[in-house]
């Protein structure tokens, strides 16, 4: 609409001519909303109220008398009460550029005063304390020409070519570089400690490993070593057990051979011999009767004809051991030991004869029960010795 001004968020509308302002302001502030201006009767200015920057870059003397050359950055703004909105704009309205000049001139004055009062000391270590003392000092004169100050930075602080700030920092430095060598040393040690355990498990696990595989690689030539033998061991084990049975087999066939020997040869031999041995005995016994019946002329018929059967009488008993199975003890002293029992016992069968003819003497009697002993039931009895056959149950007979 014509005539109709809005000012922008950020500005100060100046309204000049007509009815003045508050408190006898030459014009009228509106900000945040428009305003009907008539035109030739009225005229328009706008005042910024947005943020604005200042550099000061000074020279100052500190309370030792040593220069420091100071940078710092100020940021302020015109105030956004109705009083700040005035003074700022009956100063700077026609040349707002000066806002940014004079705050830098104030602070630098204000800065100067501050360092002149403080040590190089408190101004390197206590920047902040140092800001906080200007804006404190320079905050009456600011709020008299209607600006704030948001805040205020202490960009650097430089001794130029006295080294007094660099000297004042070398024991430090010192102290830093000896920490920072310390610790170098340290994390140095640190790390060749670490290398050197990191070394001595890796050698430890190595060692582990290489035992671990020597142990697989014994274990696996065992069992190759096993399985290469299992093979040659069974075999000669089976060879061994055949062998054996072999060997146990043959010697029951040497037992059952000799056994055999023993049954075919050996015993019908032995018994053979037996029977010679009591035919030559019982001949022997023949012709001693012979003589003896040769010498008695009282019964020489009957003793010729007994004489002459008592061959046949043992010559059968001697029969009956030919297919015994007899076991002779003590050797030769055993077999006489048979004759002489079968000669005996033919002597006891002719002197029953006698005696049952009822002619015998005595005396013949006598002289035939001591040489070959009585038999009163007729029977020849045959004995090995001490012993007697093993396969018979009872002695060996002759009626």
């Amino acid at each position: 609409m014509f005539g109709y001004r809005v000012p922008a968020p950020d500005e100060a509308m100046l309204i000049s001519g007509g009815r003045r302002g508050l408190g006898g302001a030459p014009f009228r502030v509106v900000t945040g909303h428009g305003k009907f201006v008539l035109p030739v009767f009225r005229k328009v200015r706008f005042l910024t109220l947005s943020m604005c920057e200042a550099e000061v870059t000074e020279t100052c003397v500190t309370k030792q008398g040593i220069s420091l050359h100071v940078r710092a950055v100020i940021a302020f703004k015109v105030g956004n009460d109705q009083e700040s909105i005035i003074n700022a704009g009956q100063r700077f309205l026609s040349d707002q550029e000066q806002m940014s000049v004079l705050t830098g001139r104030i602070f630098a004055g204000h800065l100067r005063a501050i360092i002149g009062s403080m040590t190089v000391e408190e101004i390197v270590t206590e920047r902040q304390k140092l800001a906080a003392e200007v804006l404190d000092t320079s905050k009456v004169e600011m709020a008299k020409i209607g600006l704030i100050v948001d805040s205020l930075q202490i960009q650097s602080i430089d001794d130029g070519d006295t080294g007094y700030i660099a000297a004042m920092s070398a024991p430090h430095k010192a102290a830093i570089q000896r920490q920072a060598q310390i610790a170098q040393a340290q994390a140095t040690q640190a790390s060749v400690e670490a290398e050197q355990a990191a070394a001595r498990k890796q050698a430890e696990y190595a060692r582990q490993t290489a035992v671990v595989q020597a142990e697989y690689s014994a274990q696996v030539d065992r069992a190759q070593a096993q399985a290469s033998q299992a093979g040659p061991l069974a075999q000669a084990h089976a060879q061994q057990e055949v062998l054996e049975a072999q060997t146990e087999l043959a010697q029951k066939q040497a037992e059952l051979r000799q056994q055999q020997l023993v049954a075919e040869v050996v015993k019908p031999a032995q018994a053979e011999a037996e029977r010679v041995r009591i035919l030559a005995a019982a001949e022997a016994q023949r012709m001693k009767i012979q003589a003896e019946a040769a010498a008695s002329y009282d019964r020489v018929a009957l003793d010729r004809m007994l004489i002459d059967q008592l061959p046949q009488i043992v010559k059968e008993a001697a029969g009956g051991l030919a297919g015994a199975n007899v076991n002779v003890l003590n050797g030769a002293d055993g077999l006489g030991e048979i004759a002489a029992g079968l000669v005996s016992q033919g002597l006891t069968i002719l002197d029953s004869v006698r005696q049952n003819l009822g002619g015998q003497d005595k005396e013949k009697t006598d002289t035939a029960d001591a040489a070959g002993g009585s038999n009163p039931s007729g029977l020849l009895q045959l004995r090995a010795g001490k012993g007697r056959s093993s396969d018979d149950d009872g002695p060996v007979t002759v009626d």
